[in-house]
């Protein structure tokens, strides 16, 4: 067959076996190693991933080429060509190089349809022979000459777009799903084969969100029409019965009880079937930190009843397990902390843990001036309803700051719970005696009270937010034992985002925090419920808590406190972004923000390095109000964005 004769049959295959390319999923290359400071976190070492050749190493050399009215395909058709790829290692064997060559073709069309090209013609020649055309056993040079001649063709615009048994509109917010035609799938429309596939994605879903597990699309009717560039797609989606949930079985459990797991995943036997429930239960499951995994599997078919039976794999972790740490900088010295922990100790996930840390060492061996701390946890999940956790915990500590030294002893006890994957609460009592040191003298402080908090956080990502909002509203009324004071201490906080249209590439992030404590003067009140400012999570530029109030005797904690931020964020690469920063903030003495408190400014800019964990941060400010104390310039580096 000459290479003319290949290229018109690999056009009309294209035609013909349009709607049937549809259903293949595309190669997906492995992922490279990430590695941080020389430490490989997880992949392969693409050193370590060099394959060995079968038989006779066979090299060649290799000539792409397009129109030049098709340069931006480029890129997309040479990423998906094994023979671009490995140009520069041998094949295994002549025969190897046949079949990667063969191989092409189909990822070449299917990168080609990607694009809403259905009209294009594909020629892979070795030593100018059509690689379709030779048999496996073909005698080739070494080194063999590749010559891939790609035409894409005209772009094809749907001029039919149909989905047969589309699902109602949803009633409840919850269970809408996008339209398809609101994602490209409309006449008129460029018409690439994944515009097709994600219609019928959402069709499907549209009805699982209603309850109707088992909906499949059971018709691609895909017609290409050359003569007009145009696209017939009409999918036919079969919806099924309504699905509700059957029991759930649970094997593979060693130390857990079963009956607990399966309550666990909050799926209820009768309740109607929501695919956001399945995803749900997988949250649930991971937070208790007990499996290694856990796989939920739903059963082939609907029960006459309508039940549908799900059955959920797990294989356990070890349930004990300790870890030691460290620290140093040239502020604080050196520091170690280590833990141990047992994760299931009466077989429902409950979770023990011990701890102890040190900081403040090298710099000085005195026990009087070193920072510790140390303390047990106890979290008990799944108290009342699988959402509800119960914690407690009792901690000793001595913190040696600026401001002042405390050593005391806390205690707390209470509840956690998540009304919404967005919205969750806490309420816990705590009690606690310290001793202080500071400007006022040496004191000492007993108290009792109640902290809860209500907190709602639609960000997509809270290590690198591009979208969303948080909102978060704490309240702490206490009594003061020593001083005979009934106080209470409220904060609100709100973060948020705003993504310019460009995928998190440009993006505006704001966000204010207001403080009050009401109900005890200043020199009556512990200095750690007191407001201050400053610092790599506060008001960047300035020192740690070296704002506040200034008293003759020097800085004290205030009674409230205002705090405002704004980032403009851009990814100049893909793992390289650059930020701009404005930070301000103001304590005063009053029980109410007093704006005409002397507010500092802090401004400055930073570095990104994007990583899976979540970005690296480098941060650069400097104070435009500068008072005893304060650095000239400060340097800030950390895990996650700023806020």
């Amino acid at each position: 067959m000459s290479g003319n004769a290949a290229r018109a049959t690999v056009r009309t295959i294209a035609s013909a076996a349009l709607a049937a390319a549809l259903l293949v999923v595309t190669h997906q290359p492995p992922a490279n190693a990430f590695e941080l400071f020389g430490l490989k976190l997880f992949g392969r070492d693409k050193a370590a991933e060099q394959e060995d050749t079968i038989g006779e190493p066979w090299n060649y050399t290799i000539d792409f080429v397009l129109p030049e009215e098709a340069d931006k395909a480029e890129k997309s058709l040479k990423g998906t060509s094994t023979l671009w790829a490995d140009r520069e290692k041998p094949a295994s064997g002549a025969a190897g190089l046949i079949v990667k060559a063969r191989g092409d073709y189909s990822r070449l069309l299917n990168t080609l349809y990607a694009d809403a090209r259905y009209g294009g013609s594909i020629s892979i020649t070795i030593d100018g022979r059509e690689a379709s055309d030779l048999p496996i056993d073909a005698n080739l040079a070494n080194p063999a000459t590749i010559l891939i001649n790609v035409n894409p063709g005209p772009t094809f615009n749907f001029r039919q777009a149909e989905i047969v048994n589309k699902a109602p509109p949803a009633s409840s917010r919850n269970d809408r799903v996008d339209d398809p035609a609101d994602e490209g799938f409309a006449p008129g429309k460029p018409a690439p084969s994944g515009t097709i596939l994600q219609a019928g994605r959402l069709a499907v879903e549209a009805w699982r969100q209603q309850g109707h597990a088992k909906a499949e699309v059971i018709e691609r009717r895909v017609t290409a029409a050359h003569d007009s560039d145009t696209i017939d797609a009409v999918l036919t989606v079969e919806p099924g019965r309504k699905a509700y949930y059957g029991g759930v079985t649970v094997s593979g459990t060693e130390r857990m009880d079963p009956e607990f797991v399966a309550r666990q995943t909050g799926l209820v036997p009768g309740r109607e079937y929501d695919p956001d429930d399945i995803a749900r239960a997988r949250e649930r499951l991971s937070k208790l930190e007990v499996f290694r995994s856990a796989r939920i599997e739903e059963a082939d078919e609907i029960g006459p009843d309508g039940m549908l039976p799900l059955s959920l794999v797990v294989q356990e972790r070890l349930p004990r397990r300790f870890g030691v740490g460290g620290t140093y900088s040239t502020l604080d010295g050196l520091g170690m902390e280590a833990y141990w922990m047992h994760r299931n100790l009466f077989g429902r996930a409950e979770r023990l843990r011990f701890e102890g840390k040190v900081s403040g060492l090298v710099n000085t061996f005195k026990p009087e001036d070193l920072t510790y701390r140390v303390g047990a946890t106890f979290l008990k999940p799944g108290v009342y309803t699988p959402d509800t956790d119960f914690q407690a915990s009792i901690f000793g500590d001595r913190e040696v700051l600026e401001r002042y030294t405390r050593t005391g002893v806390t205690a707390e006890a209470g509840f956690r719970h998540e009304f919404s994957k967005e919205f969750s609460g806490s309420l816990f009592v705590n009690a606690g005696r310290a001793r202080f040191e500071d400007d006022f003298g040496t004191r000492d402080f007993t108290t009792i009270g109640l902290a809860g908090t209500v907190t709602y956080d639609s960000r997509d990502n809270p290590a690198d937010a591009t979208t969303g909002f948080l909102a978060e509203i704490t309240a702490e009324p206490f009594y003061e034992m020593e001083y005979g004071n009934l106080a209470a201490r409220m904060m609100l906080e709100g973060r948020a985002y705003e993504d310019f249209g460009s995928d998190g590439r440009f993006v505006l992030a704001g966000r204010a925090k207001i403080g009050a404590l009401v109900g005890a003067p200043i020199d009556e009140t512990p200095p750690d419920k007191l407001f201050f400012a400053g610092g790599g999570g506060s008001v960047r530029g300035y020192a740690y808590r070296n704002i506040g109030v200034e008293t003759p005797s020097g800085i004290a904690g205030g009674r409230s406190l205002v705090e405002a931020s704004a980032e403009l964020r851009a990814r100049v690469t893909d793992s390289i972004g650059v930020v701009a920063f404005i930070d301000a903030g103001a304590v005063s003495a009053e029980p109410y923000p007093d704006f005409s408190e002397d507010v500092r400014i802090g401004v400055g800019g930073g570095l990104r390095y994007l990583t899976p964990l979540g970005p690296i941060r480098l941060d650069v400010a400097v104070p435009l109000d500068r008072r005893s104390g304060d650095p000239s310039v400060a340097f800030y580096v950390g895990i996650g964005q700023a806020f």
